[in-house]
């Protein structure tokens, strides 16, 4: 399954922990991590994937696929800046979303246009919304639920 993971570009070393573990949750039990591609949470859920032998996607904002992170195996050039941010939840079966700002938030809301499970990790509380935004407390449990949310 392909989990994109969405999240502030900076971040502080706890956030950073916890993406990282998150990425290492999704490479363990062999699901592709999708995101932005760049820094912060981006790089911190790609090298957790990879230190699994998980597979990784980002999909960049600008047109230089040499920007990637040292941990995204696929990177992906879209030359779109910011509504580069509707592709990544689009390429991911479900959600996770992590601490961050606006850019996270309207990660969120494409989310619920494409009809995505969203799982929330110390993130956005969107209780007006009319998206499936479901809360965990750990990395671990984060993945559970998109398993659990993505199964037909």
């Amino acid at each position: 399954m392909r989990v994109s993971v969405i999240g502030g570009g900076t971040i502080t070393e706890e956030q950073t922990s916890r993406a990282e573990a998150v990425g290492r949750e999704l490479g363990s039990r062999g699901h592709t991590v999708v995101c932005g591609g760049r820094g912060g949470t981006m790089e911190a859920v790609c090298r957790g994937a990879k230190k699994e032998g998980g597979t990784t996607i980002g999909i960049l904002p600008s047109e230089d696929r040499e920007q990637a992170n040292d941990h995204v195996d696929v990177p992906i050039a879209t030359g779109l800046g910011h509504a580069r941010n509707a592709l990544v939840p689009l390429n991911g079966d479900a959600v996770i979303a992590l601490a961050g700002g606006v850019g996270t938030l309207s990660e969120i809301g494409f989310a619920g246009i494409y009809d995505r499970p969203v799982v929330g990790l110390e993130t956005h509380e969107l209780p007006d919304l009319e998206i499936a935004l479901e809360t965990v407390e750990t990395p671990e449990a984060a993945v559970d639920a998109v398993e659990a949310a993505a199964e037909p």
